[in-house]
């Protein structure tokens, strides 16, 4: 297997989002890689730079070849620019429509994408957690007032982080990670604790001494951070959408409301127990095997 990821190529930020790195003209060294490495399939990941260069070489080339749809990109940008969200459904829809299949994470991304006139077949492609590090610990990690509420990912206006933000909530709000909000949101809210970007052991120790995990997000197409938080013997509190809908509703590991403050006070009487079993059914050993299938495989 071969990798083709920016830190192959020159990069500059993304406009407004200047963590993620976009490869400068990709095109002729992404068809190199391809030809030299003769894949037996080809999978493209993302419908950024190097994305384009490879579907485009596919189509000249010939060969077949499956996307993923991870993100919902049209909210995403809908987000920071006013475009009409059926004009940026439109580029979805031209960018995997010669795929083989598109890959998605959970059942209710899959009715979406159909509903919206996707055209490939989509295949399911469930997310797997490290439940080896993602596990239940000791919680005298984090001090300050109990209950400690926790939001990990992207500090960025899709996240809706907001939400959890202005919470009428007892304890303490915690949130890891970094992006383009962040500065503005320590500067608005100072009694939260804004600990950065935290990763592997460190990063688990926070999720295993929270007492709830608040997942504020109404654009994820399924939320591994849900499965972590859940592996650790952590609660969910989200919105009931997709993504909370399909990893978390009816599974007892979490609550799912419009009313997020109800959702947290409910999720606070889980047993971790409960989380952890919830976890374990998505292994990375099952990840692995549907992806495997859902290839086309043509040399």
């Amino acid at each position: 297997m071969r990798l083709v990821t920016p830190d192959r190529f020159r990069t500059v930020p993304c406009p407004t989002y200047p963590e993620i790195r976009l490869a400068l003209f990709p095109g002729r060294r992404v068809a190199r890689t391809i030809e030299d490495f003769r894949p037996q399939a080809i999978h493209i990941a993302t419908e950024g730079p190097l994305g384009m260069a490879a579907r485009a070489h596919c189509l000249k080339k010939g060969y077949p070849f499956t996307t993923a749809y991870h993100t919902r990109f049209p909210e995403y940008i809908h987000a920071r620019v006013p475009l009409p969200l059926d004009w940026l459904y439109a580029v979805m829809r031209w960018f995997h429509g010669p795929s083989s299949a598109i890959m998605v994470a959970t059942q209710t991304i899959e009715d979406d994408l159909k509903a919206r006139g996707f055209k490939p077949p989509v295949r399911r492609w469930s997310r797997g957690v490290w439940t080896d590090l993602f596990r239940p610990r000791d919680k005298a990690f984090l001090d300050g007032p109990r209950p400690i509420s926790l939001f990990t990912g992207r500090v960025a206006v899709e996240k809706n982080i907001e939400a959890f933000l202005k919470l009428d909530i007892p304890g303490t709000k915690v949130v890891v990670g970094d992006g383009p909000q962040l500065d503005d949101l320590k500067r608005r809210y100072p009694a939260v604790r804004f600990v950065g970007v935290k990763e592997d052991e460190e990063l688990a120790q926070y999720f295993a001494a929270a007492d709830v995990f608040v997942f504020p997000s109404r654009t994820d197409t399924f939320g591994l951070v849900l499965l972590e938080a859940m592996a650790s013997g952590v609660p969910v509190a989200a919105y009931p959408v997709p993504g909370p809908l399909d990893v978390v509703d009816r599974s007892g590991a979490g609550v799912l409301s419009d009313d997020l403050a109800a959702a947290v006070r409910g999720a606070l009487a889980i047993p971790p127990e409960v989380c952890r079993r919830h976890a374990l059914k998505y292994s990375w050993e099952a990840s692995f095997d549907q992806f495997e299938g859902n290839l086309h495989v043509f040399r």
